[in-house]
């Protein structure tokens, strides 16, 4: 009886989970190296490889990884130039963009005072960051992200928001946040027809923007996860 008791527990138990290597990097994870990466028209990459550092300087123009998702768990390692002759959001300003869509801001938070929801940490033009976590300028910084892509109908329309979980520097700045319409930068690209779509990683270039000051932004050991 109690055989029979155990073994109809065992068949109703769910699959043991595969095996993922933790270190140095999870076994499974997209590793986007130099190679991965692309302009938005598609051309080469013009950062530079410096030893496994992708260093992208004003006028490289935004970069989009080749590979592309929905949801996902997301790794950035970034160092931001010292830039004490600017202030607010001309001080080491990129952006670490989830589908190509979506912004996690990449700014200098240390004595630079600017809005809330455009300093780092923050998911730009929606949710300050709960905490500034940000690092001084020169030293490596790091997101961990949690992406959860929006659900869409049969017909392409969203029927539930993306949702993004942040980590800067190991702390959690941004908490189950579903991300608004509003705070979707390729809406008006693409008329929403994308945002039900896999999507890439954009890291941004202010070369575009007037009188942009020269940025030298460095990124390593850049990996997603898949989580579909």
């Amino acid at each position: 009886m109690l055989i029979a008791a155990f073994a109809a527990i065992v068949a109703q138990d769910p699959p043991m989970p595969r095996a993922v290597n933790p270190a140095p990097r999870p076994s499974d994870a997209v590793v986007l190296d130099h190679s991965r990466w692309r302009t938005r028209d598609g051309g080469p990459n013009k950062c530079k490889d410096e030893s496994g550092v992708m260093v992208c300087a004003t006028g490289a123009g935004d970069i989009f990884s080749v590979d592309k998702f929905r949801s996902a768990q997301l790794h950035l390692e970034f160092n931001l130039p010292p830039m004490p002759d600017q202030k607010g959001q001309r001080r080491a300003n990129s952006g670490f963009y989830l589908h190509g869509r979506y912004e996690l801001q990449i700014l200098d938070g240390i004595d630079n005072p600017t809005y809330a929801n455009g300093t780092i940490g923050a998911l730009y033009n929606q949710a300050p960051p709960l905490v500034s976590a940000a690092k001084p300028a020169g030293e490596w910084q790091t997101y961990d992200v949690i992406f959860h892509a929006p659900k869409c109908d049969a017909n392409g329309a969203i029927v539930e928001r993306p949702v993004v979980t942040a980590l800067l520097n190991g702390v959690l700045v941004q908490d189950r946040v579903a991300i608004s319409e509003a705070a979707d930068q390729e809406r008006r690209r693409d008329q929403g027809k994308g945002a039900c779509e896999p999507g890439p990683i954009k890291l941004q270039d202010h070369s575009g923007f007037p009188n942009a000051p020269h940025t030298v932004m460095k990124f390593r050991n850049i990996w997603f996860r898949p989580l579909d």
